[in-house]
């Protein structure tokens, strides 16, 4: 009777103590660790026993509830920790089929088998303590029942609750990081023991979450072979789904040609949110992620830059250069030797170190302390954020690339754009060609370069022009067709309309900018594509400043022309004089959108673009953080837009319907020899007038004026308001029609 009990508690039935779901199955043999876990007690007492009594059986019948607890938890044990699937690697593809088809290969879960080792622990204790009873029993006599229940009596309290911790694991097949949550919030009871054996378990669970931070955080490895790390790989079916879209395909296509880090650090890893432990929280999940996505670049620099940086170090001349402003203070103490490798200088190995120890000391922890946690993983990212701000700041030359981009994305050299509009400005008066008119532009483009830009500009080779072959230009190159037949058969209606589309089609004029390793980290293609669309706009704005003084230049050279041929002509020189008095309310109109578009022009040059940029400089000689410097050129980007009136559409459609106007007005007046354009140019100087004071009723409002979106336009609106003729003419705009001025008949 005594050994057939002990052996119930370890799990062994007998004759005495039966398996039921033994003798229902008819195996007759011990289950094997693959059986599932059943889902309640199925350790009885055998119905025909007759010599024990009723107060006896129901203590034996709690006491073999233990055997069976144990034996389902040395079941889920035996069967987390086996290690038979790393034989699976040398079968035959032909086994592995088979093992796919029967279904016999169970997903395996490192967490899984920490936990597995916990419980073994706990199933440890549980056998000493049964063995102790044993010898207890055989050499002294004591009452048996008594004697096992005060030796095993605490054991109801872990047992129980351990059966129920591993059929929730098993039924819902719960692993990773979800694991870990299931554990933590076991923790919260009111038992200590208990609360120390779920503690013991979640202990050995952070042993795996260390080990893969380590490997991620140390080595930019993501050692995740079953997917259970909250840091985890794009899987290549969202990859698949995404390039489907038409402004990914782009993307993917530029990232082809660099390498695979690169790839990697955009859209190689992202924050598995079903693997996240709830306990740690987001922003901690998100600096984990930077700092092994920082350690990655830093560790695999490109073949390219080893091979730059390598030339760099050896031609450099020893202190004859200077380094200016913040790079001379942050520039490196020593010469680094040719010969080590580049990846051990981005990244010093004293550093590594660090980061491993800080590391180790939490996983030396007896108990998971969320400060301390935090603390570490703070003091890693801004390790890894201050190496990857040298590389990128420094070695890079981020800010000699930002100032590159200002000067030629954000029109500072002035210079190079005035020669550049001016040799192409016969050609922006005809509609583009979809198929060479990105040929056409490179003319004038080199022309104005050769004027203007020196040779010293090592960033100048950086930029090229783009005409893109759709949106905008392939719209105004269909009406190359009605032109063509505006000619042929005379009417001049469809001709107009045709020049008044063919307007937008210069619009698609864009920069590109060869960024190379590691500036691609910081300018993505979103940052490029934003300094596109404020070139875009700034490259109109002149364009249509230009046009304004060109045609006042040209009819004005005329003038002076015919004044020369017939001042002794009194009869042609009263002629002309008073045809130039007809012309001045043309000549104020004129007048009146060269005020606005210059005014506008310095606002965004001078008060947007020159500040923000102060701000940016001031930013990056105070910080060191990679992140951080990140941020604040996504201010510097999104100040500008908004700033700019970029992101309201009311504004910019006004604007950009100024724009229109004051080009379709150059045009006009420099064919002013034609009667037609008599009505036109009345139009266009009511829609102006319409579209001008609109636009200052929109600016002075106190939800723009009085927001902090656009500090410098209340200077902007008193350049344009200085004599308050704005103000006096903006009242009632939109509900009044004022009379049209009157136009000279131009013949």
């Amino acid at each position: 009777m005594l050994l057939e009990l002990l052996l119930a508690l370890l799990g062994y039935t007998g004759d005495l103590i039966i398996d039921q779901r033994e003798e229902q199955e008819s195996i007759g043999v011990f289950l094997s660790p693959n059986a599932p876990i059943s889902e309640e007690c199925t350790f009885k007492l055998a119905p025909d026993i007759s010599f024990i009594q009723p107060s006896e059986r129901d203590v034996i019948e709690r006491l073999i509830t233990l055997g069976f607890y144990y034996r389902e938890l040395d079941r889920f044990a035996t069967k987390s920790r086996n290690l038979s699937w790393i034989r699976t690697v040398n079968k035959s593809p032909l086994s592995r089929t088979s093992e796919v088809t029967t279904g016999k290969k169970e997903n395996q879960s490192v967490y899984r088998r920490a936990i597995a080792n916990g419980i073994v622990e706990v199933l440890s204790v549980y056998r000493s303590a049964v063995l102790q009873i044993e010898q207890k029993l055989l050499s002294d006599s004591v009452p048996i029942l008594a004697t096992v229940t005060q030796g095993l009596n605490k054991f109801f309290v872990l047992l129980p609750p351990l059966y129920e911790l591993i059929l929730e694991i098993e039924r819902d097949s719960i692993c990773g990081g979800r694991l870990l949550n299931l554990l933590h919030k076991r923790c919260h009871c009111g038992v200590p023991e208990l609360q120390a054996c779920i503690q013991r378990l979640l202990w050995h669970g952070h042993q795996v979450m260390y080990n893969q931070l380590a490997s991620w955080m140390v080595y930019g490895i993501l050692n995740d072979q079953y997917g259970e790390f909250f840091i985890s790989r794009q899987a290549n079916g969202d990859t698949e789904h995404d390039s489907s879209q038409p402004d990914m395909l782009e993307k993917f296509a530029r990232m082809a040609t660099n390498d695979g880090a690169l790839a990697d650090w955009h859209l190689g890893f992202h924050i598995s949110l079903d693997m996240l432990p709830e306990y740690i929280p987001m922003r901690v999940a998100e600096s984990i992620l930077f700092a092994g996505k920082a350690v990655r670049v830093l560790r695999n620099p490109s073949p390219a830059f080893r091979h730059q940086d390598a030339e760099y170090h050896q031609h450099k001349p020893r202190g004859s250069q200077k380094l200016q402003g913040f790079v001379e203070r942050f520039s490196f103490q020593k010469e680094p030797s040719l010969d080590k490798k580049i990846g051990e200088e981005l990244l010093p190995q004293i550093e590594a170190d660090k980061i491993e120890t800080m590391l180790q000391d939490l996983k030396e922890s007896s108990e998971f302390h969320k400060r301390s946690f935090e603390c570490a993983v703070d003091s890693i990212r801004a390790t890894a954020a201050s190496h990857l701000w040298q590389l990128v700041v420094v070695r890079a030359d981020l800010n000699g690339h930002l100032k590159a981009l200002k000067d030629y994305f954000l029109l500072a050299k002035g210079d190079f754009f005035q020669s550049f509009l001016e040799e192409s400005r016969q050609l922006m008066r005809l509609p583009p060609r979809q198929s060479t008119a990105g040929a056409d532009l490179m003319v004038p483009f080199q022309l104005a370069a050769i004027k203007t830009i020196s040779d010293e500009d090592k960033y100048f080779p950086r930029v090229s022009l783009r005409m893109p072959s759709f949106g905008i230009s392939v719209k105004s190159s269909q009406v190359d067709l009605p032109k063509a037949k505006a000619f042929s058969e005379g009417d001049s209606s469809v001709l107009s309309d045709a020049s008044e589309m063919s307007l937008d089609g210069w619009d698609g004029i864009a920069l590109e900018y060869s960024v190379d390793w590691p500036l691609q980290l910081f300018f993505t293609q979103d940052v490029l594509s934003k300094y596109r669309r404020i070139f875009q706009y700034l490259l109109r704005l002149k364009r249509t400043q230009m046009e304004l003084e060109k045609s006042w230049a040209s009819v004005m050279h005329q003038e002076h022309t015919d004044f020369a041929q017939h001042r002794n002509d009194r009869v042609s020189y009263s002629i002309s004089h008073q045809r130039r008095q007809r012309f001045r309310p043309m000549w104020r109109v004129r007048e009146h959108m060269a005020f606005l578009i210059r005014n506008l022009q310095f606002y965004i040059q001078v008060d947007v673009i020159e500040s923000q940029w102060n701000v940016l400089q001031a930013h990056i000689q105070d910080s060191q953080d990679f992140t951080e410097l990140v941020g604040f050129h996504q201010e510097y980007l999104s100040a500008l837009i908004s700033q700019s009136f970029l992101d309201i559409g009311s504004v910019s459609r006004i604007l950009d319907g100024i724009m229109k106007l004051c080009l379709r007005f150059c045009w006009n007046i420099e064919n002013r020899e034609s009667s037609a354009n008599t009505v036109e140019l009345e139009h266009i100087t009511e829609e102006f007038n319409k579209k001008s004071n609109s636009l200052y009723t929109i600016l002075r409002s106190s939800r723009l004026a009085g927001s902090q979106r656009a500090p410098f336009l209340r200077r902007f609106l008193l350049r344009l308001n200085y004599n308050s003729f704005f103000e006096a003419t903006a009242r009632g705009v939109l509900n009044v029609v004022r009379p049209r001025p009157t136009l000279p008949i131009l013949n």
